[in-house]
């Protein structure tokens, strides 16, 4: 007997370790549906695939939100083979409606909700038919797909529907537990988790709960509209102050710092593509040779400023279903409020900056007059209406050749070309001021 006891105890041992446990993922779609919540749901799939979980379960309770995210969702669900389960706990309303009906099996808690998918604009108004149309054709399809009622997922989205005994012409469906099950939307009605697992053979599995990481939270903060604005206007800024001052310092660095988290979160959430990205990188090159090797400010620096206004604007416009007037106005006053907001900035500090004492710390304050005892060039004021050729481009400071002589001037105005004529029209201690000759 105990013998007997022994082997059967190493049987189930050995059993234990060498069969595989069965593994099932829970991912929570939650709150408003954003393009931030892609990449979640990607990874979620990514992950039970290479562990080859048994099921992955989809938490939802949501209002619902962007039609563009919850179509990559969607496309995420449907891209993989392992056994997806919709459990709503509360509500799969608008966006959630297509997410929920993409899963191979929906669970409903008693007393959740179903539906109305109509597409409607930030102010709850109801868009044009061009995009009901569409989202019509996602729901079709993707209840097809899982065999469900065409039907009944088209009048989610569309009031002039008829379904028999629940809806006439003049009502969207949204449909309660008890409802879906009864039309065959819902496959079952569970209280919890635990339920789900042990109608679909599950009980006892490894429950892998994914939240979103670090990273993921980061891309959805920085896809905020308010904080892509602010970058964008920093990116402005940055380049609009190196424009106007000589070599390259900290506001170029913020802006291109600002830009690339914009077009790199813009590319993990599908809104940029490699285009926009290299009409951005062309664009700053420009601006860069502008600057740095080509005199005056020209069609390069020009071109360059185009490149990167159009790559932003195509990045906010973003790769949707449908781009219409009220998207394109929105781009539109998003980058030309950041591009104000730049120019203000820059002409604020500009004007304030020098005056304050923080800036005071950093430079000679005291002017280096010949009446305090100063004096660097004997004969300084002699040279106030001399004339001379600008050496060197002068952004506003460089070198000129006055009667003979090289001199470090500074320009009246933002710049003098490299090679023209110029005029002496003040000189105080180091200070020589000079302008372009017409």
């Amino acid at each position: 007997m105990n013998i007997a006891y022994k082997i059967v105890l190493v049987f189930v041992l050995l059993t234990g370790v060498l069969l595989p446990q069965k593994k099932v993922y829970v991912g929570l779609i939650e709150e408003e549906i954003d393009l931030g919540l892609a990449p979640y749901i990607r990874r979620v799939v990514s992950e039970a695939e290479k562990n080859n979980a048994d099921a992955i379960i989809f938490k939802i309770n949501t209002f619902g939100g962007r039609v563009d995210a919850a179509t990559q969702i969607k496309d995420a669900i449907i891209s993989t083979n392992i056994l997806t389960i919709a459990f709503i706990n509360n509500r799969a309303i608008s966006a959630g409606s297509l997410i929920a009906l993409s899963c191979n099996k929906i669970v409903m808690v008693p007393g959740s909700s179903i539906g109305a998918t109509t597409v409607v604009d930030q102010t709850g108004q109801k868009q044009s038919e061009k995009y009901q149309s569409y989202m019509r054709s996602e729901m079709r399809a993707t209840a097809e797909r899982n065999g469900r009622r065409t039907d009944i997922a088209e009048g989610m989205v569309d009031e002039r529907i008829v379904i028999e005994g629940l809806v006439d012409s003049t009502q969207l469906v949204t449909l309660t537990s008890e409802e879906a099950y009864k039309y065959g939307i819902a496959d079952t009605l569970l209280s919890n988790l635990d339920e789900v697992l042990s109608a679909f053979k599950l009980k006892g599995t490894a429950i892998e709960t994914l939240d979103q990481n670090w990273a993921e939270g980061v891309v959805r903060f920085l896809n905020n509209s308010i904080i892509s604005s602010i970058l964008i206007m920093i990116g402005f800024f940055g380049l609009l102050a190196e424009i106007k001052s000589p070599g390259w310092g900290l506001p170029g660095t913020a802006g291109l710092i600002a830009l690339a988290l914009f077009f790199g979160s813009s590319y993990i959430l599908q809104l940029a593509s490699i285009i926009e990205i290299l009409m951005f990188v062309i664009g700053v090159g420009l601006i860069l040779l502008e600057i740095f090797v080509v005199p005056g400010f020209g069609i390069t620096g020009i071109s360059g400023i185009v490149l990167v206004l159009v790559s932003l604007f195509l990045s906010l416009v973003g790769s949707h279903p449908f781009v219409d007037f009220e998207m394109v106005s929105k781009a539109i006053i998003q980058l030309a409020l950041s591009l104000f907001t730049a120019f203000v900035l820059v002409f604020i500090l500009a004007k304030f900056l020098p005056k304050t004492n923080t800036f005071q710390r950093f430079v000679l304050s005291e002017s280096e007059k010949n009446d305090k005892g100063f004096s660097s060039h004997s004969n300084v004021k002699e040279l106030i209406g001399s004339e001379g050729v600008a050496l060197t481009t002068l952004r506003p400071s460089g070198t000129a050749e006055i009667n003979g002589n090289r001199i470090d001037v500074v320009t009246e105005s933002s710049y003098v070309e490299k090679g023209k004529r110029i005029k002496v029209i003040a000189a105080e201690g180091m200070r020589i001021v000079v302008k372009e000759i017409s």
